[in-house]
């Protein structure tokens, strides 16, 4: 019965050995089949700007020792492109916002001071309104010698 059970165990292992190691005839020539290329399922889009969800269901193509460097350098990239555009945008649209602030803040105060200026100019007509220019009290004009006739 050892004799029996010897036998089995070595043609078990023989059996397991030869599957492992390619013989057993599944393939063409007992070469193994080439391993089929990871490639991104789903590339960021071209027509668009990228969005949330393109960014969470990009996968990225695995290999060996890692990530494929060119397709994730391809990615990082244009997401680097996209963020500093989208940052530029940004702070255009925030300068024009403060400008347009800016604006509306001294055409409030310019208007209601024309406004109070006016006022004081129809209740005092002979005086001149504060900050506008009028001749100086000590000034004479010029002079009669500087004429010339």
């Amino acid at each position: 019965m050892f004799w029996f059970l010897l036998i089995a165990l070595v043609v078990v292992v023989a059996a397991v050995t030869l599957a492992v190691a390619g013989g057993g005839g599944d393939t063409a020539g007992g070469v193994l089949p080439e391993p089929a290329q990871d490639r991104m399922a789903w590339p960021l889009p071209l027509g668009r700007p990228v969005g949330r969800a393109d960014v969470e269901a990009l996968r990225l193509p695995m290999v060996l020792r890692g990530y494929r460097m060119a397709d994730t350098d391809d990615v990082l990239d244009r997401l680097g492109a996209e963020l500093a555009e989208r940052d530029a945008r940004i702070a255009e649209l925030e300068a024009a916002l403060a400008g347009a602030q800016a604006a509306a803040i001294g055409g409030r105060h310019g208007l209601a001071g024309g406004a109070a200026r006016d006022a004081r100019q129809d209740a005092e007509p002979g005086r001149p309104a504060e900050g506008a220019e009028g001749p100086d009290e000590g000034s004479e004009g010029p002079d009669e010698g500087e004429k010339t006739s």
